[in-house]
């Protein structure tokens, strides 16, 4: 698993002592035994390929029509999209993808079976918007789903027609899939999912899999050898309880995570309005930490200074983005107090001080916590304050507000 994650082995001392010391959901002891298993020859031939092919080395990051505008999107909002993630300065910070999500099609295909663009809302066709988007230096993604219909039931979902709708995507320079999961005709996912990952593969075009399961048959445990990245949770909403818990639900599955296989608990909606500043702020470092891609979902046209800070953050979007790939976990819990953290590149570790409790509180990460040595001591980054703690010892500690938190990297001095 480590060499297939490609982690260096300067690494894998800090590596192995921060897993031992965090506690694992009783599911994890099925991997190795999942792993064994499943690793026969068509799987490992598409996971080689799916390594091979370079994408997803990083969580993707990009942009997602779904959280804010649902079904009502067209190419002149996608168009705007592009030019705002380029003006805004977000493509720079590696904000590269531009995803349509459902309501793209015509609700039937055409006489040969092809999927047909909406003609009142995507008039110039989808090839003709992938290479807009090209031309800016992005790429496109597109939605399906592995049933008869998606999941708006406006349009046809891929069952059945995966080779041929993998060459139209291809055909198109479509860059990433989304697939979602409705109306499946009662099929189990672990059958469906598998042919559009084998016709992506073949369609002569690298497509970024990202497999919308919603976690119903915890695909962490299977689609690693399928895809780019895979759903853990159901869907998101814009409010507290929801970003919470699906932070809680993917992060029982932090093993399987890793360079080339993401663990996906849904987009971001930070800047939609229904959480916040320090709601988004915690939504956002969790996010990070947990190497979930950054996928935003508010209308970054319009957004405030106050989002585009949050999600500009180029030191947080650094944790996310670190080449270890190790996605950070929940450490220690404490009523509604607590600590999460996991390993970087350079033996540095990433710290989030997070407080779910409605009044401010004072959140310690002992050294013990973070799988580091006692006599450590480290320069401390704090990535929202931009400043640095210097020769820290022991422990990290702070006042966190309502809902907020604070988030560290903590870099061991020679």
């Amino acid at each position: 698993m480590m060499a297939a994650a490609g982690i260096p082995r300067r690494e894998l001392s800090l590596l192995l002592l921060f897993m031992c010391c965090c506690s694992v959901n009783v599911r994890g002891s099925r991997m190795t035994v999942m792993m064994n298993s499943a690793a026969g020859g068509d799987h490992q031939d598409v996971r080689r390929q799916l390594l091979d092919n370079g994408l997803g080395r990083t969580p993707p990051m990009g942009w997602n029509s779904w959280n804010h505008f649902s079904c009502n999107i067209d190419e002149k909002l996608i168009k705007q999209t592009a030019d705002a993630m380029v003006s805004k300065g977000l493509a720079g910070l590696g904000y590269r993808y531009i995803n349509l999500d459902d309501c793209w099609a015509e609700y039937n295909r055409d006489a040969k079976g092809n999927l047909v663009p909406k003609a009142s809302t995507f008039p110039s066709g989808i090839k003709a918007l992938a290479d807009y988007v090209h031309s800016k230096g992005l790429k496109l993604g597109i939605y399906s789903d592995a049933g008869t219909q998606t999941c708006s039931k406006t349009m046809p979902g891929s069952l059945g027609h995966e080779e041929q709708d993998a060459k139209t995507f291809a055909s198109w320079g479509i860059d990433y899939l989304k697939y979602d999961n409705c109306n499946d005709n009662g099929i189990d996912p672990k059958q469906r999912y598998p042919i559009m990952s084998k016709a992506l593969l073949n369609s002569g075009r690298s497509i970024f899999f990202s497999l919308c399961e919603w976690g119903l048959e915890d695909p962490a445990t299977w689609a690693k050898q399928l895809g780019n990245s895979w759903r853990t949770t159901g869907d998101i909403s814009d409010d507290w309880n929801s970003m919470t818990s699906r932070a809680d639900e993917n992060d029982k599955w932090a093993n399987y995570s890793g360079p080339g296989g993401w663990n996906d608990p849904d987009m971001l909606e930070v800047g939609n309005g229904g959480m916040s500043t320090e709601e988004y702020r915690s939504h956002f470092s969790i996010w990070a930490l947990a190497k979930a891609p950054l996928l935003i979902g508010c209308d970054i046209r319009s957004m405030d200074s106050t989002t585009f800070q949050l999600l500009s953050n180029k030191e947080v979007i650094a944790v996310n983005q670190d080449n270890l790939g190790i996605q950070g976990r929940k450490l220690k819990k404490n009523g509604d107090l607590e600590v999460w953290g996991g390993p970087l590149s350079g033996n540095r570790v990433a710290v989030v001080l997070w407080n779910r409790g409605s009044s401010t509180a004072t959140i310690t990460a002992y050294w013990s916590d973070l799988s580091l040595r006692s006599t450590t001591v480290v320069n401390a980054r704090d990535l929202w304050a931009h400043s640095t703690k210097e020769a820290v010892k022991g422990q990290i500690s702070a006042q966190v507000g309502a809902h907020d938190c604070r988030m560290y990297v903590l870099s061991p001095r020679s």
